[in-house]
């Protein structure tokens, strides 16, 4: 449909505009953020008056609460939030949310490289099997892409045709859309991985009782090159991003009594040498990987390490949570890792983030009786209520 057309030929407000333009998702991402433009002066915190059927379905069932798994943002004013059978969208950075799509789809993580196309890995209710499925109008119909259950754990899309898929030990690519996928050669005991193109990638190896090696390949890994080694006796498996010429990883060390130790490692030149940011030890977990001196000693919630947000060559986020102590925070650098900032926690027991910039970013968690999406306008310093499901009643 031509929303521009039918907007002129309407006489209706700026906002209305913008809820009609919105209700479609799959109009372009431009004549979206224009209309996002005449966003209301006062914005809304519960949940919009949506999915109020689904709610009251999940209200009280402790088993299957309805929740937000994930949340991925365009830009400041476009996003998505799903969950399991549910999607809902902004187009003026979170002041009104519109239902996408509600059906029986249990999302698990979503992406789209842009405002029409997306991908999501999903299971149907609240199966166990994971299924990858696609979207060519913003979300609101969904197609599986495959006939059986995938294994990857993580999808990571360039365009509409170009991603990968990964699970700890395998890492796969796709040059169409998702419909098929080559195995791509990684080192033994890989245990995490991640390509920012098709030639350019980094793995997380494990060397059983000597401890971690991170590797690069930039020829599509034909051939694997060290580039960060750290001790540690029992490793285990890492979260590994890139972006521009920086590359953060974070090698996991034991958990145990809903603690978990970590180290965060970042990179601001492509892998040649590293800054030690981060080395959490707990009583639960034990050691941090690694040696040498850290920037900080406890990460953000002195949590469990959520996501990894990378923006432009220098700037990190990454969110962490603690069960035990129900709080939700981000820490952040802005140089690299060279300085670490563990902001102030909210609420929850699970968190994850979506970053535009160094500034504006979302965070979606689960708390004791709802369900949350907030927004930041600096840099996770605070934060500001945006929508909210009720998990229980209470």
């Amino acid at each position: 449909m031509d929303w521009t057309k039918k907007i002129y030929k309407t006489t209706i407000t700026a906002l209305s505009a913008t809820l009609i333009m919105v209700s479609g998702w799959g109009a372009s991402a431009s004549s979206v953020h224009a209309a996002a433009s005449a966003a209301p002066a006062s914005c809304g915190t519960g949940d919009h008056g949506l999915l109020q059927a689904l709610q009251n379905k999940h209200s009280g069932d402790i088993s299957t609460p309805l929740t937000f798994s994930d949340v991925q943002f365009l830009n400041k004013d476009i996003g998505r939030a799903a969950g399991n059978g549910f999607m809902i969208g902004t187009s003026n950075g979170g002041c009104n949310f519109q239902e996408i799509y509600q059906g029986q789809w249990s999302f698990k993580q979503i992406d789209f490289p842009n405002n029409v196309h997306g991908f999501a890995l999903a299971a149907v209710q609240d199966g166990q099997a994971q299924y990858l499925i696609g979207t060519s109008n913003g979300g609101s119909e969904w197609t599986r892409l495959s006939n059986k259950a995938v294994s990857f754990e993580r999808i990571d899309f360039i365009d509409s045709k170009n991603g990968f898929g990964y699970n700890r030990a395998s890492t796969y690519s796709t040059k169409d859309g998702g419909l098929s996928w080559s195995k791509i050669s990684t080192p033994s005991n890989t245990r995490g991985a991640y390509f920012s193109d098709r030639n350019t990638g980094w793995a997380v190896v494990i060397a059983p009782g000597t401890g971690y090696r991170v590797m690069k390949t930039t020829n599509g890994g034909k051939t694997w090159s060290l580039s960060l080694k750290a001790a540690f006796s029992d490793p285990d498996y890492g979260q590994i991003s890139a972006k521009g010429d920086q590359v953060d990883v974070v090698l996991y060390g034991g958990s145990g009594m809903s603690q978990t130790s970590y180290s965060l490692y970042t990179s601001t030149n492509k892998g040649k040498s590293w800054n030690r940011v981060i080395t959490q030890e707990t009583a639960g977990g034990g050691p941090a990987p690694g040696s040498g001196k850290a920037v900080v000693n406890k990460g953000p919630a002195s949590g469990r390490p959520g996501n990894l947000e990378l923006i432009g060559n220098s700037t990190t986020f990454l969110v962490g949570y603690s069960d035990a102590a129900e709080k939700v925070a981000v820490g952040r650098s802005y140089d690299g890792g060279k300085q670490w900032t563990n902001l102030p926690a909210i609420a929850g027991y699970e968190g994850v983030i979506s970053f535009t910039s160094n500034k504006e970013g979302w965070l979606a968690t689960r708390e004791r009786d709802h369900s949350s999406l907030y927004v930041t306008k600096d840099g996770g310093a605070s934060w500001q209520l945006r929508f909210s499901l009720k998990i229980l009643s209470l």
